[in-house]
């Protein structure tokens, strides 16, 4: 699970436990538990999960799911969408549980450990009506990576590269279903490119800072299995930020209101 950047969505933050913090997303709908110190989400999984075209019976793969934002998220906008997510550590994924049976979703998403690189046996290639993930946005060797070992985790990459990521995500989704990913906006390039390895149809969804055409450190991108892979266009984007601080209506619309993103 990535690191989401700088911006909080602090609707609660209550101790539960020594380490552990309780806290809410989508206007109250969602509860998450995750570590008080080291990595913590905030608003690029729910703009992800803002962005998977799903419908009820379909199903989805969250790669990555951590503390279970982006999963949950996903599952409490959609009502009858099922998801499943892949996690490495095992102790994400019980505060992802936990998060799961507080939200009222625990029947309609499971979490399961397991590595891209070397899927459980469950994972069959295919077998997803979408996928979604939050890669880790730092390539190893780059920028300045984080001390604490969570963190580090969250945003650097490991063993599996974007690449890796990315042909995964391509392998586990059927023919005709959606790859939704987000990522810093200076390596949209290399997310095209890795999308278009299997899928083509791509949307480029920038998200502003403050205004369109502005900065853009983030971005989503969104490709369908087996559509013709010349095909992109750059849709208008999301502006998140006010000038003078604060979400903007159509941001707090999505991060409050469980609104969906209409790539």
């Amino acid at each position: 699970m990535a690191e989401p950047g700088p911006e909080t969505d602090p609707e609660t933050n209550s101790e539960t436990d020594p380490g552990t913090s309780r806290d809410t997303l989508l206007g109250g709908r969602v509860t998450i538990f995750q570590p008080a110190a080291g990595y913590r989400a905030a608003i690029d999984p729910v703009l992800l999960a803002a962005a998977v075209p799903a419908v009820a019976e379909e199903t989805v793969l969250d790669v990555g799911s951590g503390t279970g934002a982006a999963a949950l998220s996903l599952a409490a906008r959609l009502t009858g969408v099922r998801v499943t997510g892949l996690e490495t550590a095992p102790d994400l994924i019980r505060l992802a549980e936990t998060g799961a049976e507080e939200s009222g979703l625990a029947g309609r998403v499971l979490f399961i450990e397991g590595n891209l690189l070397s899927p459980p046996g469950g994972m069959v290639p295919g077998g997803f009506d979408h996928v979604m993930a939050n890669p880790p946005y730092l390539a190893e060797g780059s920028g300045n990576p984080p001390p604490d070992a969570a963190r580090r985790r969250a945003t650097v990459e490991g063993d599996a590269k974007l690449g890796d990521w990315l042909r995964f995500a391509l392998e586990m989704v059927r023919d005709g279903g959606t790859v939704t990913v987000i990522h810093r906006y200076d390596r949209l390039d290399e997310v095209t490119a890795g999308l278009r390895e299997g899928a083509g149809g791509l949307v480029v969804f920038p998200l502003w800072r403050h205004e369109r055409g502005g900065e853009a450190k983030r971005v989503i991108v969104q490709a369908r299995k087996g559509a013709a892979a010349e095909e992109q266009r750059t849709a208008s984007g999301l502006v998140l930020h006010h000038e003078g601080g604060g979400y903007t209506p159509d941001a707090e619309a999505v991060l409050r209101g469980a609104g969906a993103l209409m790539l």
